[in-house]
């Protein structure tokens, strides 16, 4: 498979996805461990990049910091319906609705129901996690189809062993738009980095704006890799060789 360029590394926006590429995916989504060695590896290549680093996931943005305080310049949460454009910024919300209280009923008498399940409540959304339960993700599939079913205003995504219910109108595309659109992202061109089939939208943003994107499997292999490229790119002050690219 042929990856896509490198932009250069002194005019690069480095924009990353977290759980499953940052971070390795836990049994439950807040037993995530951060290596000890990240916030260092994060930091340089923040200073090298003049800024220009940030974390777009479909976690809360406070659930970032926590984690990983300001090691990174800017974070854009719930897939880019949260902003934080700089440390100790206020979070910015476009404005979007929140999910029926009867649909969150319903998603905790689902969790409640099928032992295994996991129900993360989100700002405007809620997911459904079954990692513990494989075999349950049809039927949370279906009986969140059934929920949404004749509203325009809500989505069901899919990710890693889990199904996400949020309001239509942002995605990680939008977010990675809306980074890009102020200092110290503007002018720079965007390299996204995420593992899962709601980084699609980013990696294609990135693509429009003359950057680059990668999804983790087939340009690094593992989370663990990507950390280790990235522990590389920041000793070099350039970019490593991607482990399974050029």
């Amino acid at each position: 498979m042929t990856l896509d360029p490198l932009p250069p590394f002194a005019t690069t926006a480095l924009l990353l996805d977290l759980d499953g590429t940052l971070l390795d995916l836990a049994p439950r989504p807040d037993a995530v461990v951060v290596p000890p060695d990240l916030p260092d590896t994060l930091c340089r290549l923040r200073d090298r990049l003049g800024d220009a680093l940030a974390v777009i996931t479909g976690r809360p943005v406070e659930f970032v910091e926590a984690l990983l305080g300001d090691a990174i310049y800017a974070v854009a949460g719930e897939h880019g319906g949260a902003v934080r454009h700089a440390p100790g910024a206020p979070i910015e919300r476009p404005t979007l609705p929140a999910p029926p209280t009867e649909w969150l009923v319903a998603a905790e008498q689902l969790a409640t129901r099928v032992p295994g399940l996991l129900l993360e409540h989100k700002a405007r959304g809620f997911a459904v996690h079954f990692r513990a339960v494989p075999e349950a993700g049809p039927k949370v599939h279906d009986a969140l189809v059934a929920l949404l079913a004749g509203t325009e205003t809500f989505e069901l995504l899919a990710a890693h062993m889990l199904w996400e219910v949020r309001p239509r109108g942002t995605d990680k595309g939008k977010a990675v738009q809306t980074l890009m659109a102020s200092p110290p992202f503007s002018g720079r061109h965007p390299l996204f980095i995420g593992d899962d089939v709601t980084d699609e939208d980013a990696i294609r943003a990135a693509h429009t704006m003359g950057g680059a994107g990668f999804q983790v499997d087939a340009a690094f292999g593992s989370p663990a890799a990507v950390r280790g490229w990235l522990r590389q790119s920041a000793d070099m002050g350039a970019w490593a060789r991607l482990p399974r690219g050029r």
